[in-house]
């Protein structure tokens, strides 16, 4: 076998695909120890994150099914001798949990309707058409989520008390005036998240729209509106989560007057429970409060979980 060669040929008994010792082979064999090592870690990291968040919920569940005393003499335990499911129905018949939750059902069902309605409709207009002063109208929407609510706590207080001498309906205590706050308190993120989302849907078929003879509205509520659909569910589970579990506002708009029904929701609810049920040591039955206010969103997100993140990843996938 002839080993002479000319200049760059390659001997017969060498080849050429063979990488020297300690050269490309070593790399990536460091590389691939290196990974298993940085994926071992991210799993023990996400399963004791999971633990963290699991494991509270839990022991309020667990803790909503057991007796008082088993609630002091074993906190951290999870496993109850007896179910007793009369703690919901004390915490939701004596605790008032039924008016409260019925009244936050109300508040979000004309609030977050008022706020995907007018939310779409202005980021729309902002994303699809050119007009003086777009841009600013859209940082006066993107200015909104830069302010805490406590700066506007003040002047909203007193807003809402001047304005209920001439109209009423918009006082405290009054379930239309905390659906308007609502609606403006979560309209600057919702124009802010469908304004991108908008943008991203193709111009073909809206052109073809337009030629066919139909109108702005139509074009909107008809082919734009349901094109984004994963969009809409998204904000949409965003802004049920948010004004559920809002309390600052309804604490400080919502409170009872003299002569009125009580029309407060849900968080306040719960204050009032932990008040009336520490005061007689009503452990069970404030956790089961706690638990009944709690699982409505988590089963809303979970059983729109796929659509929030299709949601999510369509913005910015396209």
């Amino acid at each position: 076998m002839s080993t002479a060669t000319h200049d760059g040929l390659t001997r017969p008994d060498q080849n050429p695909n063979t990488a020297p010792e300690g050269g490309k082979g070593g790399k990536s064999a460091s590389e691939g120890l290196g990974g298993k090592f940085f994926n071992g870690f991210s799993h023990i990291f996400l399963l004791v994150w999971a633990v963290m968040v699991i494991y509270p919920l839990l022991w309020v569940v667990m803790s909503a099914l057991k007796t008082d005393s088993e609630v002091i003499r074993q906190p951290l335990s999870l496993i109850p001798a007896k179910l007793n499911w009369d703690n919901f129905s004390r915490a939701w018949g004596a605790g008032h949990l039924g008016s409260f939750f019925l009244n936050t059902v109300l508040v979000l069902a004309g609030s977050v309707t008022l706020t995907m309605l007018l939310g779409s409709m202005a980021a729309y207009a902002l994303a699809r058409y050119e007009f003086r002063g777009n841009r600013l109208i859209y940082y006066v929407f993107l200015s909104g989520l830069t302010l805490p609510v406590y700066l506007a706590a003040v002047p909203l207080f007193k807003g809402v008390y001047n304005t209920s001498v001439h109209l009423p309906l918009l006082g405290p205590n009054k379930h239309l005036m905390l659906i308007l706050v609502y609606v403006a308190w979560s309209l600057s993120f919702t124009v802010f998240f469908m304004h991108s989302f908008f943008r991203t849907l193709p111009n073909t078929i809206a052109e073809a729209a337009m030629v066919d003879g139909a109108s702005h509205s139509r074009l909107f509520f008809s082919v734009m509106l349901p094109m984004s659909k994963p969009g809409l569910i998204s904000i949409g589970i965003f802004n049920v989560l948010g004004q559920w579990n809002q309390w600052y506002l309804p604490t400080l708009l919502m409170q009872s007057v003299a002569g009125e029904p009580k029309n407060q929701v849900i968080a306040q609810g719960l204050i009032e429970l932990s008040v009336n049920q520490g005061y007689k040591s009503d452990w069970s039955g404030l956790f089961a409060g706690v638990t009944m206010a709690m699982l409505p969103v988590l089963v809303v997100y979970i059983i729109f979980q796929r659509q929030v993140q299709s949601g999510l990843t369509a913005g910015v996938g396209k």
